[in-house]
Protein backbone atom coordinates (compact mmCIF):
# COMPACT_ATOMS: atom_id res chain seq x y z
CA UNK A 1 0.00 0.00 0.00
CA UNK A 2 3.03 2.81 -0.92
CA UNK A 3 4.97 1.23 1.73
CA UNK A 4 8.38 3.09 1.10
CA UNK A 5 11.50 1.15 0.17
CA UNK A 6 13.68 4.27 2.54
CA UNK A 7 13.06 3.51 6.11
CA UNK A 8 14.57 7.16 7.03
CA UNK A 9 11.76 9.27 5.19
CA UNK A 10 9.94 11.83 6.63
CA UNK A 11 5.99 10.97 6.41
CA UNK A 12 3.75 14.65 5.79
CA UNK A 13 1.15 14.49 8.06
CA UNK A 14 -1.70 17.41 8.27
CA UNK A 15 -4.20 17.68 10.82
CA UNK A 16 -7.87 18.88 10.78
CA UNK A 17 -9.87 19.63 13.68
CA UNK A 18 -7.40 21.82 16.20
CA UNK A 19 -9.42 21.29 19.57
CA UNK A 20 -8.58 19.78 22.65
CA UNK A 21 -7.54 16.49 21.07
CA UNK A 22 -5.39 18.14 18.91
CA UNK A 23 -2.33 18.48 21.41
CA UNK A 24 -1.94 14.83 21.80
CA UNK A 25 -1.64 14.29 18.45
CA UNK A 26 0.71 17.42 17.54
CA UNK A 27 2.61 16.15 20.95
CA UNK A 28 3.38 12.27 19.97
CA UNK A 29 3.84 13.88 15.99
CA UNK A 30 7.37 15.78 17.66
CA UNK A 31 8.30 12.66 19.09
CA UNK A 32 8.58 10.91 15.87
CA UNK A 33 11.26 11.05 13.71
CA UNK A 34 9.68 9.78 10.42
CA UNK A 35 7.15 11.97 10.96
CA UNK A 36 6.79 15.50 10.33
CA UNK A 37 3.66 17.82 10.47
CA UNK A 38 3.06 19.94 7.71
CA UNK A 39 -0.33 21.53 7.50
CA UNK A 40 -3.63 22.30 10.14
CA UNK A 41 -6.96 23.13 9.43
CA UNK A 42 -10.19 24.07 10.67
CA UNK A 43 -12.81 26.02 9.89
CA UNK A 44 -12.30 28.27 12.99
CA UNK A 45 -9.02 30.79 11.50
CA UNK A 46 -8.33 32.03 14.65
CA UNK A 47 -7.73 28.51 15.82
CA UNK A 48 -5.84 27.32 12.60
CA UNK A 49 -3.15 30.26 12.64
CA UNK A 50 -2.76 29.99 16.30
CA UNK A 51 -1.90 26.08 16.10
CA UNK A 52 0.04 26.51 12.58
CA UNK A 53 2.44 29.74 14.36
CA UNK A 54 2.52 27.08 17.31
CA UNK A 55 3.64 24.03 15.68
CA UNK A 56 5.61 25.99 12.60
CA UNK A 57 3.25 24.83 9.82
CA UNK A 58 0.65 25.95 7.64
CA UNK A 59 -2.61 26.77 8.23
CA UNK A 60 -6.13 26.05 6.13
CA UNK A 61 -9.67 26.26 6.78
CA UNK A 62 -10.53 24.67 4.12
CA UNK A 63 -10.10 20.93 4.44
CA UNK A 64 -10.76 19.78 0.77
CA UNK A 65 -7.49 22.71 -0.10
CA UNK A 66 -5.41 21.50 2.31
CA UNK A 67 -5.15 18.17 1.09
CA UNK A 68 -4.81 19.05 -2.28
CA UNK A 69 -2.48 21.46 -1.56
CA UNK A 70 -0.32 20.65 1.72
CA UNK A 71 -0.10 17.06 -0.25
CA UNK A 72 0.17 15.09 2.71
CA UNK A 73 0.68 11.12 2.97
CA UNK A 74 -1.56 10.69 6.05
CA UNK A 75 -4.26 12.95 7.44
CA UNK A 76 -5.08 12.94 11.16
CA UNK A 77 -8.73 13.68 11.76
CA UNK A 78 -9.24 15.19 14.89
CA UNK A 79 -12.86 16.74 14.38
CA UNK A 80 -16.15 16.74 15.88
CA UNK A 81 -17.59 12.77 15.17
CA UNK A 82 -20.27 13.51 12.31
CA UNK A 83 -17.55 14.86 10.46
CA UNK A 84 -14.85 11.08 10.66
CA UNK A 85 -16.73 9.40 7.53
CA UNK A 86 -17.01 12.83 5.03
CA UNK A 87 -13.47 13.35 5.68
CA UNK A 88 -11.93 10.19 5.62
CA UNK A 89 -13.38 9.40 2.25
CA UNK A 90 -12.02 12.38 0.87
CA UNK A 91 -8.46 11.58 1.91
CA UNK A 92 -8.69 8.20 0.90
CA UNK A 93 -9.68 8.92 -2.33
CA UNK A 94 -6.56 11.31 -2.86
CA UNK A 95 -5.10 7.97 -2.16
CA UNK A 96 -3.99 9.85 1.11
CA UNK A 97 -3.62 6.80 4.89
CA UNK A 98 -5.90 8.17 7.27
CA UNK A 99 -5.71 8.36 11.21
CA UNK A 100 -9.00 9.09 12.72
CA UNK A 101 -9.93 9.74 16.97
CA UNK A 102 -12.91 7.58 18.11
CA UNK A 103 -15.50 6.84 17.00
CA UNK A 104 -14.71 5.59 13.81
CA UNK A 105 -17.99 7.03 12.98
CA UNK A 106 -21.67 7.61 14.43
CA UNK A 107 -22.81 4.33 12.32
CA UNK A 108 -22.72 1.39 11.42
CA UNK A 109 -23.35 2.55 7.18
CA UNK A 110 -20.32 4.99 7.61
CA UNK A 111 -18.10 2.74 9.24
CA UNK A 112 -18.09 0.37 6.42
CA UNK A 113 -18.06 2.90 3.85
CA UNK A 114 -15.24 3.99 4.98
CA UNK A 115 -13.38 0.70 5.64
CA UNK A 116 -13.94 -0.02 1.68
CA UNK A 117 -13.36 3.15 0.41
CA UNK A 118 -9.83 3.05 1.95
CA UNK A 119 -9.62 -0.59 0.90
CA UNK A 120 -10.50 0.30 -2.85
CA UNK A 121 -8.09 2.94 -3.03
CA UNK A 122 -4.98 1.21 -0.97
CA UNK A 123 -4.40 3.33 1.90
CA UNK A 124 -4.70 2.27 5.26
CA UNK A 125 -7.44 3.51 7.50
CA UNK A 126 -6.00 3.51 11.75
CA UNK A 127 -8.38 4.35 14.24
CA UNK A 128 -7.44 5.96 17.96
CA UNK A 129 -7.67 3.84 20.73
CA UNK A 130 -4.87 4.73 22.43
CA UNK A 131 -5.30 3.00 25.79
CA UNK A 132 -5.07 0.00 24.34
CA UNK A 133 -1.26 0.89 24.58
CA UNK A 134 -0.90 1.65 27.97
CA UNK A 135 1.36 -0.96 29.93
CA UNK A 136 -1.62 -1.99 32.38
CA UNK A 137 -3.55 -2.82 29.58
CA UNK A 138 -1.09 -4.56 27.80
CA UNK A 139 -0.13 -6.16 30.91
CA UNK A 140 -3.72 -7.60 31.20
CA UNK A 141 -4.35 -8.55 27.75
CA UNK A 142 -1.39 -11.13 28.27
CA UNK A 143 -2.77 -12.15 31.39
CA UNK A 144 -5.91 -13.16 29.43
CA UNK A 145 -4.08 -14.28 26.78
CA UNK A 146 -1.61 -16.82 28.49
CA UNK A 147 -4.66 -18.31 30.12
CA UNK A 148 -3.73 -16.82 33.70
CA UNK A 149 -7.14 -16.19 34.69
CA UNK A 150 -9.05 -19.48 33.34
CA UNK A 151 -11.94 -19.80 32.38
CA UNK A 152 -13.57 -16.24 32.24
CA UNK A 153 -16.16 -15.84 34.45
CA UNK A 154 -17.68 -11.85 34.53
CA UNK A 155 -16.23 -8.70 32.70
CA UNK A 156 -17.09 -4.81 34.38
CA UNK A 157 -16.97 -1.92 32.68
CA UNK A 158 -17.60 0.92 34.90
CA UNK A 159 -17.62 4.72 33.46
CA UNK A 160 -18.58 7.26 36.02
CA UNK A 161 -17.86 10.63 34.65
CA UNK A 162 -19.31 14.23 35.11
CA UNK A 163 -19.53 16.39 32.50
CA UNK A 164 -21.76 19.42 33.59
CA UNK A 165 -24.41 21.47 31.02
CA UNK A 166 -21.24 23.99 30.42
CA UNK A 167 -19.68 21.40 28.42
CA UNK A 168 -22.67 21.04 26.37
CA UNK A 169 -23.31 24.37 25.79
CA UNK A 170 -20.14 25.21 24.69
CA UNK A 171 -19.87 24.11 21.14
CA UNK A 172 -22.65 23.11 18.40
CA UNK A 173 -22.19 19.41 18.73
CA UNK A 174 -21.98 18.07 22.24
CA UNK A 175 -25.08 16.54 23.02
CA UNK A 176 -26.26 16.83 20.00
CA UNK A 177 -27.94 13.44 18.19
CA UNK A 178 -26.64 13.44 14.59
CA UNK A 179 -23.49 14.95 15.87
CA UNK A 180 -22.46 13.32 19.17
CA UNK A 181 -23.98 10.10 19.01
CA UNK A 182 -24.17 9.92 22.77
CA UNK A 183 -22.40 9.16 26.08
CA UNK A 184 -21.94 5.40 25.20
CA UNK A 185 -20.40 6.65 21.93
CA UNK A 186 -18.65 9.96 22.74
CA UNK A 187 -17.10 9.22 26.36
CA UNK A 188 -17.50 5.39 27.11
CA UNK A 189 -16.36 4.09 23.90
CA UNK A 190 -12.55 3.12 24.95
CA UNK A 191 -13.71 1.43 27.93
CA UNK A 192 -16.57 -0.74 25.64
CA UNK A 193 -13.76 -1.37 22.97
CA UNK A 194 -11.21 -2.24 25.98
CA UNK A 195 -13.84 -4.80 26.99
CA UNK A 196 -14.31 -6.14 23.72
CA UNK A 197 -10.48 -6.18 22.82
CA UNK A 198 -9.89 -8.29 26.21
CA UNK A 199 -12.71 -10.97 26.34
CA UNK A 200 -13.25 -11.73 22.46
CA UNK A 201 -16.66 -11.75 20.28
CA UNK A 202 -19.71 -10.59 21.76
CA UNK A 203 -22.85 -12.84 21.65
CA UNK A 204 -25.74 -11.02 22.27
CA UNK A 205 -26.48 -7.26 24.65
CA UNK A 206 -29.36 -6.05 26.67
CA UNK A 207 -29.35 -2.47 27.26
CA UNK A 208 -31.03 0.34 28.65
CA UNK A 209 -30.49 4.21 28.88
CA UNK A 210 -31.77 7.77 30.02
CA UNK A 211 -31.31 11.07 30.25
CA UNK A 212 -31.60 12.18 33.70
CA UNK A 213 -29.96 15.00 34.26
CA UNK A 214 -28.87 17.07 31.42
CA UNK A 215 -30.80 18.86 28.64
CA UNK A 216 -29.23 16.76 25.72
CA UNK A 217 -30.75 14.66 22.86
CA UNK A 218 -28.45 11.90 23.90
CA UNK A 219 -28.39 9.59 26.73
CA UNK A 220 -26.55 10.35 30.01
CA UNK A 221 -26.63 7.44 31.53
CA UNK A 222 -27.04 3.77 30.35
CA UNK A 223 -26.09 -0.11 31.53
CA UNK A 224 -25.80 -3.15 29.60
CA UNK A 225 -25.66 -6.71 30.15
CA UNK A 226 -23.00 -8.54 28.04
CA UNK A 227 -22.85 -12.01 26.55
CA UNK A 228 -19.49 -13.16 25.12
CA UNK A 229 -19.21 -16.10 23.02
CA UNK A 230 -17.11 -17.87 25.78
CA UNK A 231 -19.74 -18.03 28.01
CA UNK A 232 -18.62 -15.13 30.03
CA UNK A 233 -20.86 -12.44 31.38
CA UNK A 234 -20.24 -8.17 30.88
CA UNK A 235 -21.60 -5.68 32.67
CA UNK A 236 -21.14 -2.03 31.83
CA UNK A 237 -21.96 0.82 33.62
CA UNK A 238 -21.49 4.13 32.18
CA UNK A 239 -22.88 7.88 33.22
CA UNK A 240 -21.24 11.60 32.98
CA UNK A 241 -23.34 12.44 35.85
CA UNK A 242 -21.29 11.89 38.66
CA UNK A 243 -20.57 14.05 41.50
CA UNK A 244 -18.68 16.77 41.87
CA UNK A 245 -16.20 15.12 38.91
CA UNK A 246 -14.51 12.40 37.25
CA UNK A 247 -14.00 9.25 39.85
CA UNK A 248 -13.39 6.03 38.01
CA UNK A 249 -13.06 4.68 34.33
CA UNK A 250 -12.21 0.76 34.94
CA UNK A 251 -12.62 -2.45 33.32
CA UNK A 252 -12.26 -5.84 35.77
CA UNK A 253 -12.22 -9.08 34.48
CA UNK A 254 -12.78 -12.13 36.87
CA UNK A 255 -11.96 -16.15 35.97
CA UNK A 256 -11.49 -19.43 37.42
CA UNK A 257 -7.91 -18.46 38.79
CA UNK A 258 -7.70 -14.59 38.75
CA UNK A 259 -8.87 -11.44 39.45
CA UNK A 260 -7.87 -8.09 37.74
CA UNK A 261 -8.87 -4.82 37.94
CA UNK A 262 -7.75 -2.10 35.94
CA UNK A 263 -8.18 1.97 36.91
CA UNK A 264 -7.23 5.26 37.52
CA UNK A 265 -7.83 8.40 35.27
CA UNK A 266 -7.64 6.44 32.26
CA UNK A 267 -7.13 3.04 32.30
CA UNK A 268 -3.34 3.70 33.55
CA UNK A 269 -3.22 1.37 36.93
CA UNK A 270 -3.49 -1.56 38.17
CA UNK A 271 -6.01 -1.63 41.38
CA UNK A 272 -6.05 -5.09 41.62
CA UNK A 273 -4.03 -8.31 40.49
CA UNK A 274 -4.40 -11.40 42.01
CA UNK A 275 -3.82 -14.74 40.44
CA UNK A 276 -4.07 -18.48 41.13
CA UNK A 277 -0.30 -19.26 39.62
CA UNK A 278 2.27 -16.54 40.55
CA UNK A 279 4.29 -14.94 37.87
CA UNK A 280 7.84 -13.54 38.55
CA UNK A 281 6.66 -9.84 37.98
CA UNK A 282 3.30 -10.31 40.35
CA UNK A 283 4.93 -8.55 42.98
CA UNK A 284 5.73 -5.11 41.08
CA UNK A 285 2.49 -5.20 38.83
CA UNK A 286 1.25 -2.01 40.66
CA UNK A 287 4.18 -0.20 39.78
CA UNK A 288 3.10 -0.23 36.37
CA UNK A 289 1.79 2.89 34.62
CA UNK A 290 1.17 4.29 37.97
CA UNK A 291 1.64 8.02 37.26
CA UNK A 292 -1.34 9.31 36.72
CA UNK A 293 -1.19 11.16 32.97
CA UNK A 294 -3.08 14.74 33.10
CA UNK A 295 -6.56 14.04 31.37
CA UNK A 296 -8.80 11.15 30.48
CA UNK A 297 -7.14 10.89 27.33
CA UNK A 298 -4.08 9.12 28.63
CA UNK A 299 -0.91 9.58 27.38
CA UNK A 300 -0.26 7.04 24.88
CA UNK A 301 -1.17 8.74 21.75
CA UNK A 302 2.62 8.20 20.79
CA UNK A 303 2.00 4.63 20.67
CA UNK A 304 -0.50 4.71 18.27
CA UNK A 305 1.54 6.92 15.88
CA UNK A 306 4.21 4.71 16.26
CA UNK A 307 1.86 2.26 14.81
CA UNK A 308 1.51 4.38 12.18
CA UNK A 309 5.14 4.28 11.21
CA UNK A 310 5.52 0.85 12.18
CA UNK A 311 2.78 0.24 9.24
CA UNK A 312 3.54 2.60 6.72
CA UNK A 313 7.48 2.47 6.92
CA UNK A 314 8.34 -1.05 8.25
CA UNK A 315 5.38 -3.15 6.60
CA UNK A 316 3.86 -4.38 10.04
CA UNK A 317 0.54 -4.96 11.37
CA UNK A 318 -1.86 -2.10 11.92
CA UNK A 319 -2.83 -2.42 15.98
CA UNK A 320 -6.26 -1.23 15.00
CA UNK A 321 -7.54 -0.81 11.34
CA UNK A 322 -11.21 0.31 10.15
CA UNK A 323 -12.69 -3.21 10.86
CA UNK A 324 -11.29 -3.39 14.34
CA UNK A 325 -12.36 0.32 15.40
CA UNK A 326 -16.24 -0.67 14.30
CA UNK A 327 -16.48 -3.76 16.40
CA UNK A 328 -16.84 -1.53 19.44
CA UNK A 329 -19.10 1.18 17.67
CA UNK A 330 -21.74 -2.26 16.81
CA UNK A 331 -21.38 -3.06 20.69
CA UNK A 332 -22.42 0.40 20.96
CA UNK A 333 -25.30 0.29 18.69
CA UNK A 334 -26.90 -2.97 20.16
CA UNK A 335 -27.04 -1.81 23.17
CA UNK A 336 -28.91 1.49 21.50
CA UNK A 337 -31.35 -1.54 19.78
CA UNK A 338 -31.73 -3.48 23.39
CA UNK A 339 -33.26 0.01 24.38
CA UNK A 340 -35.42 1.04 21.54
CA UNK A 341 -36.72 -2.33 21.20
CA UNK A 342 -37.12 -3.46 24.87
CA UNK A 343 -35.42 -7.12 24.01
CA UNK A 344 -31.75 -8.90 23.59
CA UNK A 345 -29.97 -8.26 20.91
CA UNK A 346 -28.13 -11.13 19.04
CA UNK A 347 -24.67 -10.27 16.97
CA UNK A 348 -23.64 -9.33 14.16
CA UNK A 349 -26.05 -6.54 13.78
CA UNK A 350 -28.61 -6.54 10.46
CA UNK A 351 -28.83 -3.47 8.76
CA UNK A 352 -27.00 -0.20 9.02
CA UNK A 353 -27.49 0.80 12.49
CA UNK A 354 -27.30 4.46 13.18
CA UNK A 355 -27.37 7.30 15.58
CA UNK A 356 -30.79 8.88 14.13
CA UNK A 357 -32.77 6.08 15.76
CA UNK A 358 -31.71 6.49 19.34
CA UNK A 359 -34.37 8.41 20.82
CA UNK A 360 -33.99 8.57 24.81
Amino acid sequence: MGKESDNTRKYKVALVGCGRISSKHFNAIKQIPELKLIAVCDINKEKAEKAAKEQGCTAFTDYENMLDTAKPNVVSICTPNYLHPEQTIMAARKKIHVLTEKPIALSLEDARNMVWECKDNEVELFVVKQNRHNPPMRKIKEAMERGRFGKPYLCSVTVRWQRPQEYYEQDDWHGKLSKDGGMLINQASHHIDAMRWLMGPVESVIGVGATLGRKIETEDTALAIVKFKSGALGVIEATTLTYPHNLEGSITIQGEKGTAKVGGTALNKIDLWHFKDFNNDDDNIKNIGVMNPPDVYGSSHIDVFKNVVDCLVHNKKCDVDGMEGTKSLEMIHAIYKSHRTGKEVKFPLEGNETVLDNKF
